[in-house]
């Protein structure tokens, strides 16, 4: 074979990726894309010559492929470990479940590829041993799911949640998964059985390993202070779908609290409507008076805080930024207490029973650090002790809930210190990077300094489909201001129109749930009358069914915000026009938005040439990027927003998109 010599144990990767490569063996129809082997050179490139590699590549390149092979080279030639992370389930799936068995297939090269979850996603055997023993008689609504968790147990290879066959509340599956500061280790007697550590010790054996941004920078950050992370130690890091590093790192460096949680965590000691829970099951019932005591500082605690909300905000805005001590602390006192009669009760049982690993006393010791973090957490918020962090309050949409949050006004220097500063070589890809043209290599500025990534290459690959044929796109010159009361109403009649012009088969892709909640409400009428079913984000229907049910009525239409912009796979004749409401500027009420933007007017900078618009036009290209997933797709897209070409800065829009059919 070409592409591989066994003299010397080379693996030559555009000759892989070529018309002489396995892959023309293996693909009945194979066609050489020239992209794909550029891209799978620069990565080879990186990971030998040790530099940190930028690359966008447009829908198409087949950029999967094109990081995967160089992976497998550095795996068959230098017997290194190698980390791939992702946002999307969906992308991990067709990495771990297609690409990378094909790729084994189809060269015979012998390395193992496994998907890391974690930790609390495997059920602990002990914890539900225990959970079976204490509580199955005693609590009717869980029992029966505690049982049948017991007979899964049984029979599942992986004990993964996802292959439970129900979705447990999570009271229920609080009790029995497996947990870091709950782990008896080689001590527990299944040990050798247990989910997690043969998990974890099928990631020590592999060459390849799929992870998640979340879980990935779980392990970074525990690895600061902590030899032993969530991820065994890996030479070469490679992060797809990289525009979303920025927002995942920011959400694991601030504080994130909710109203909902800390009671769960209180009512798993003590329930006071079933008089039962963890401290009544060990027999420590002195201590439940002190966990009514917090029970009640936090219905104060966080009555303040709806207070001060209901006072302070305005509008449907459900989120508010707080100053410094904004209520009273009159909780973590209590949260002291608690935490100070559990000590108690934990060295008593092992003075006395000499049995410092006990059941009891592993879920009384869980139980105090999780109200330790928790304590810490809410005096870091109060007093806002965390330098260059915007601090505010969410609120659920019926006010039940309320969640105390921070986040790195600039999430560039935690990045680099946990991520860039650790790996000599990190390959970040994504189809929506640069945020100029595919000419224009500074265009990758914005997402790069963002991410505080210094010295690096960079790569930008467009597309190796026809958009000139496949894509009509219309923009609406003569729309009302998307800021006037009346854009709404004329937005409307503009989306009748472009419905009426495929048949349905349309995203109409908001930049507000409001918006798209008040479009709805008018249109609902016009959507029965023709015949046409229109799909809704925010309703009952959670996102993966709605996408479900979309692919199967090609008529259907379907209202999204957020997170139907992106990582969104629709192939085929159930979608063929898009439909954007509105440029996606970040909305500036929102506290951190409004966090950045004043520290970027602090900097001496221009926020909406330095922030808004560069973030607008990469999130239009990954809305405009939902239209065509494959070389026979065909469609429009529409864009309801004139300031496309009523601004100067509209230009940027369209030289962000390919070349398409202007009509």
């Amino acid at each position: 074979m070409i592409y591989f010599d066994k003299q010397s144990n080379k693996i030559d990767v555009a000759t892989f990726l070529s018309d002489k490569g396995p892959l023309a063996d293996s693909f009945g129809n194979f066609e050489t894309r020239p992209e794909q082997i550029e891209m799978a050179k620069a990565v080879d490139s990186a990971l030998e010559k040790k530099h940190h590699l930028v690359v966008e590549a447009g829908t198409g390149v087949g950029k999967s492929f094109a990081y995967l092979v160089p992976a497998i080279k550095q795996v068959v030639e230098k017997k290194v470990k190698v980390i791939i992370s992702t946002y999307t389930i969906n992308l991990q799936e067709q990495l771990i479940n297609k690409d990378i068995p094909f790729l084994a297939d189809c060269t015979g090269f012998d390395f193992e590829a496994t998907l890391a979850k974690g930790r609390g996603n495997y059920l602990c055997i002990r914890r539900l041993e225990y959970s079976l023993n204490k509580y199955a008689g005693l609590f009717d609504e869980f029992g029966q799911m505690l049982i049948d968790i017991s007979k899964w147990a049984k029979e599942t290879s992986d004990g993964s949640l996802s292959s439970l066959g129900f979705s447990p509340p999570s009271q229920v599956w609080d009790m029995v998964q497996s947990e870091h500061g709950n782990c008896k280790g080689r001590k527990c007697p299944h040990y050798k059985n247990c989910f997690y550590w043969k998990a974890r010790r099928r990631l020590e054996k592999s060459d390849i390993i799929v992870a998640n941004h979340a879980l990935l920078f779980s392990d970074l950050i525990l690895k600061e202070n902590s030899p032993a992370g969530v991820l065994p130690d890996y030479e070469y890091l490679i992060i797809d779908e990289a525009h979303n590093i920025e927002p995942v790192a920011e959400e694991h460096f601030g504080i994130n609290v909710s109203s909902f949680a800390f009671s769960f965590i209180l009512n798993n000691l003590y329930n006071p409507k079933s008089r039962r829970g963890l401290l009544t099951l060990t027999g420590n019932n002195d201590i439940v008076e002190n966990v009514k005591d917090c029970q009640d500082a936090v219905k104060v605690f966080f009555r303040q805080i709806q207070a001060w909300f209901d006072n302070t905000h305005s509008g449907d805005n459900l989120t508010k930024k707080c100053p410094a001590n904004f209520v009273d602390d009159n909780i973590t006192a209590s949260l002291k207490n608690l935490r100070a009669k559990i000590n108690e009760v934990l060295k008593a049982d092992k003075k006395e029973e000499d049995e410092d690993d006990s059941d009891d006393s592993f879920e009384l010791q869980r139980a105090y650090e999780r109200l330790r973090d928790i304590e810490n957490e809410i005096k870091q918020f109060l007093s806002q002790s965390i330098e260059e962090q915007v601090y505010w309050v969410e609120c659920s949409s019926n006010k039940k809930n309320y969640r105390l949050r921070s986040a790195p006004v600039k999430a560039a220097d935690d990045i680099k210190r946990v991520l860039f500063d650790k790996f000599a070589s990190i390959i970040m890809t994504s189809a929506t990077l640069n945020c100029g043209n595919k000419d224009q290599q500074h265009g990758f500025e914005f997402f790069t300094s963002r991410i505080g990534l210094g010295e690096h290459k960079t790569l930008c690959l467009g597309s190796p489909y026809d958009y000139a044929r496949q894509v009509s796109l219309y923009i609406e010159k003569n729309m009302p201001e998307p800021s006037s009361k009346e854009f709404t109403i004329a937005a409307v009649e503009k989306i009748k129109k472009y419905i009426l012009m495929t048949g349905g088969k349309a995203f109409v892709l908001f930049t507000s749930y409001s918006m798209l909640q008040q479009t709805a409400n008018l249109m609902q009428n016009w959507f029965s009358e023709n015949n046409i079913l229109l799909l809704q984000q925010g309703k009952e229907i959670d996102r993966t069914t709605l996408l479900k049910i979309f692919k199967e009525d090609t008529n259907s239409v379907l209202f999204g915000t957020d997170s139907f912009w992106q990582g969104v796979d629709v192939p085929g004749d159930s979608l063929s026009n898009v439909i954007i409401v509105k440029l996606p500027f970040a909305v500036p009420n929102h506290p951190l938005i409004e966090g950045k933007i004043e520290q970027i007017r602090k900097d001496g900078g221009n926020p909406f040439f330095d922030f808004q618009l560069p973030a607008a036009v990469i999130k239009f290209k990954q809305g405009f990027g939902r239209l065509i997933r494959s070389s026979s797709d065909t469609g429009i897209v529409a864009v309801l927003d004139s300031r496309m070409v009523t601004k100067k800065y509209g230009q940027m829009f369209l030289e962000a998109i390919p070349k398409c059919k202007m009509c």
